[in-house]
């Protein structure tokens, strides 16, 4: 099979170079998965991907070189396999502002509850929230919902001598106790896998990298009272933010 040329389509974005190394030599399975990206554009969301076997012959490569294009387009959120059914076009990625609040246009955000207890904070949160450590905290976790589909995991920590009635007002669809202004927040992103039990939740693959953020918020006095880590989906979210100078 010819490699593409520095001039041709070498990812969605356009006619870039990534996945050429220095050498100028492209990989063969780097070569098949830019094909399969036009596939993948004639086919349609939702439509069924050709099998392995067809997309050897079309490509005249081995079923390994099929596979490692494919697998690697799964891991990107392009592919979608369903056991026993095949493998998908998916869906462009839910796009997730990266901001206290936000929601995507066209989509219906959900929440189902899986954990909900009161709970001493323990060291690490202790710091983040600056209280002792047998200080206590309610403990949120609920699988965050697009629509229908399971994209990711959120677990919440407040301090409980805060919101004393917090229980008695709880909403499993709200990201904020009612009432409560958030002032500030400090936020981290980083990707990590899923631990077994959470990949189960959110019902992905072990092996599919995930989107972790860590926020600590806190009002108007500048004191700490909300923890937030929440898993997504690296291949059905994505992250935007908008940068900019103040007026």
């Amino acid at each position: 099979m010819p490699a593409p040329s520095r001039h041709s389509r070498l990812s969605a974005d356009g006619p870039v170079l990534d996945g050429i190394p220095e050498h100028g030599r492209v990989p063969r399975y780097y070569a098949v998965k830019v094909e399969l990206l036009a596939v993948i554009e004639e086919l349609g969301e939702g439509a069924v991907l050709p099998t392995e076997r067809e997309l050897c012959e079309r490509f005249a490569v081995s079923r390994a070189t099929v596979r490692q294009a494919v697998g690697e387009l799964v891991l990107e959120g392009r592919l979608s396999r369903r056991q026993g059914s095949g493998t998908y076009v998916a869906g462009p990625k839910l796009v997730q502002p990266l901001a206290l609040a936000g929601s995507r246009p066209g989509v219906r955000p959900g929440r189902t509850v899986v954990t909900l207890e009161r709970r001493p904070a323990g060291r690490a949160l202790a710091t983040d929230l600056r209280v002792t450590s047998d200080a206590e905290v309610f403990h949120i976790e609920r699988v965050l919902l697009a629509g229908e589909e399971r994209v990711g995991l959120e677990s919440t920590y407040l301090l409980a001598e805060r919101f004393p009635g917090f229980l008695d007002t709880f909403d499993p669809l709200s990201a904020c106790p009612s009432g409560v202004e958030v002032h500030g927040a400090e936020e981290r992103v980083e990707t990590v896998l899923a631990t077994p039990r959470e990949a189960l939740l959110i019902g992905t693959n072990p092996a599919l990298p995930m989107l972790l953020t860590h926020r600590v918020a806190w009002g108007r006095d500048g004191t700490p009272f909300e923890r937030v880590r929440s898993l997504y989906r690296g291949d059905r979210l994505s992250f935007t933010t908008r940068l900019g100078r103040d007026g």
